[in-house]
């Protein structure tokens, strides 16, 4: 379990936040700029978590969200929002969605693979 698809508009969070999840984490991170890229590599690369931004251009994280979960290979995969957000009314919004969990941002990059592992391993226990 391994195998992460994180869908952020930002350059430099994109950059960050790999570094944290391959270097610290040791997963294999693929990145996606938008939804609509999501959603086209989705299927090939079988994430086995999806770390989904919530603002972004286009189509937004909860649209994103939604487009995946129409997909027969993404019904079940675990999909994590990450925000800024965190209201705690939004926060439920999300989790309400479906959503495993909702990391804040900004997140620490010494800590993002061990917050997404243990995301794993609660939704691996249940």
């Amino acid at each position: 379990m391994n195998k992460i698809l994180y869908v952020e508009d930002e350059p430099d969070i994109q950059t960050i936040a790999q570094m944290a999840l391959e270097m610290v984490g040791g997963f294999d991170v693929m990145i996606c700029s938008s939804g609509m890229e999501a959603l086209q590599a989705v299927i090939d690369f079988a994430p086995d978590i999806i770390l989904l931004d919530v603002m972004m251009p286009g189509m937004d994280g909860v649209q994103t969200y939604r487009a995946l979960r129409q997909l027969p290979e993404c019904v079940k995969t675990p999909i994590v929002f990450m925000t800024a957000k965190v209201q705690s009314s939004e926060v439920q919004a999300y989790l309400d969605l479906g959503a495993l969990a909702v990391i804040p941002k900004p997140f620490d990059p010494m800590t993002l693979a061990d917050e997404v592992q243990a995301i794993m391993n609660r939704h691996h226990e249940r």
